[in-house]
């Protein structure tokens, strides 16, 4: 394994201090939500008091395959990276995006092993189809770690450690937020029709936040999946697919969308059918991720609750990296704190505080 040694100070910069992914209930998610950005803030000026002190130590190379740009869960995630593996931070970076391509992914990956690079980070379209990618990457003695999204690999050495959100959990808070909703407007009874915009199919969230909410559905003899289609986490998509949906069911209650913006797609297909959503509408509408556009579409009326999904991955892949420089183990999946979000909170302050 390459090694570059810098100072103790940048090292505790670097560090960050996050705990084990917990959906957080409603009456404390605002407190933890405040507290974010501050930390995060935080964490930046040390890293460029600490950086003063490297002198010209060489950087270590980073290699990141980022997905692409298909939300703005996105953006806030590839900022994250970028305002944290800087060259005042000890970094330097070469960001690739993918553009929703596997195949772009694995070309980024080979040209960072050409490159020599320290390290690869990955934020896999997919999750499988990597191996053969991987082990070149291990070959060349280049640890590769994953950012959001896992891989299925038969050999899990070949990547050093996952940093990302629990997308089960996120998917059972979900259902269980849905069931709780639905007991306090007196319709915990009736029969529910549900339609889910579900992400990329095949990628991560995608997977576990339909698990996740499938667990719960099955509790319910009274909830019924009417369709589910992938929206690929784009605004674009998630209207054209509830326009479908629209077409073919009248009777829709609830719409589960696995990203905000699929949300903010069939919200727009929603209001051009004729029919309204949100806490006084037709439809319940809920989303994934938690981006300061969600909370806005809350206080408008049009959303009913986002589920967070914390992009801000760059300083725990930071602390990874400074861990594996000094030779020390690292956990093998590490999740971020995450909460969630509803029509009943203090929504105008929460965002005053977003960090995303």
């Amino acid at each position: 394994m390459k090694k570059r040694f810098l100072s103790a100070a940048l090292t505790v910069a670097m560090a960050v201090s996050m705990t084990a992914c917990s959906s957080k209930p409603a009456e404390t998610a605002p407190a933890t939500e405040a507290a974010a950005p501050a930390e995060t803030a935080g964490e930046e000026t040390e890293a460029k008091e600490a950086a003063a002190d490297t002198g010209d130590k060489e950087l270590i190379t980073v290699g990141y395959a980022q997905v692409g740009a298909e939300s703005d869960w996105r953006t806030a995630n590839t900022e994250s990276f970028k305002s944290t593996f800087t060259e005042e931070n000890g970094y330097k970076l070469i960001f690739d995006d993918a553009q929703q391509k596997q195949e772009n992914q694995i070309k980024a990956i080979r040209s960072f092993i050409q490159q020599d690079v320290d390290y690869i980070v990955v934020a896999p379209v997919v999750e499988t189809g990597w191996e053969t990618v991987l082990e070149e990457a291990k070959e060349a003695g280049i640890p590769v770690i994953l950012s959001d999204r896992m891989m299925q690999v038969s050999d899990d050495s070949l990547f050093e450690a996952w940093v990302g959100g629990n997308f089960v959990k996120e998917g059972e808070t979900c259902g269980n937020w849905l069931a709780d909703y639905l007991e306090a407007q007196g319709r915990g009874d009736e029969e529910i029709n549900i339609v889910t915009i579900q992400g990329t199919i095949g990628a991560s969230a995608q997977v576990g936040r339909t698990e996740g909410f499938a667990n719960v559905l099955a509790e319910h003899s009274n909830w019924k999946m009417l369709d589910m289609q992938t929206g690929e986490f784009t605004q674009a998509k998630g209207q054209e697919v509830m326009e479908s949906f629209l077409k073919s069911y009248d009777d829709i209650d609830v719409v589960i969308c696995e990203n905000d913006n699929e949300a903010f797609g069939a919200i727009d297909a929603i209001k051009a059918a004729g029919k309204t959503c949100g806490p006084d509408g037709d439809i319940i509408v809920v989303g994934f991720d938690s981006v300061k556009a969600a909370f806005e579409s809350m206080i408008a009326g049009d959303l009913n609750a986002t589920f967070e999904c914390n992009p801000l991955h760059g300083p725990r892949v930071a602390e990874i990296i400074q861990k594996l420089e000094k030779g020390e183990t690292v956990e093998k999946i590490q999740y971020v704190d995450e909460a969630y979000f509803d029509t009943s909170m203090d929504l105008e302050n929460i965002l005053k505080e977003r960090a995303y």
